[in-house]
């Protein structure tokens, strides 16, 4: 997000050319704002790039416990089959 420039022209009455201080006040909290928003989307975007990270590990992490669990399904099997054929 680009940083504004806002330029102050002098208020009428304004004395030294300085706007009043309400206006002053107003660019000050939109500069604010601004920077604000700013923060709060890197925030959200790091949010979200944690949140993917996680579905990967989870994701990681399942396909491991998946395979797992057929190696001992598939050893179980292979028992059952040697003792089927003996006996």
């Amino acid at each position: 997000m680009a940083k504004s420039v806002v330029a102050i022209k002098p208020a009428r009455g304004a004395k030294n050319g300085l706007a009043p201080a309400g206006l002053q006040e107003m660019l000050w909290r939109l500069d604010r704002l601004e920077r604000q928003v700013q923060k709060l989307s890197e925030l959200v975007r790091d949010h979200a790039e944690d949140a993917d990270r996680l579905v990967r590990i989870v994701a990681e992490d399942r396909e491991l416990l998946r395979r797992q669990m057929v190696r001992q399904h598939q050893h179980r099997l292979r028992v059952r089959k040697r003792a089927h054929a003996d006996s």
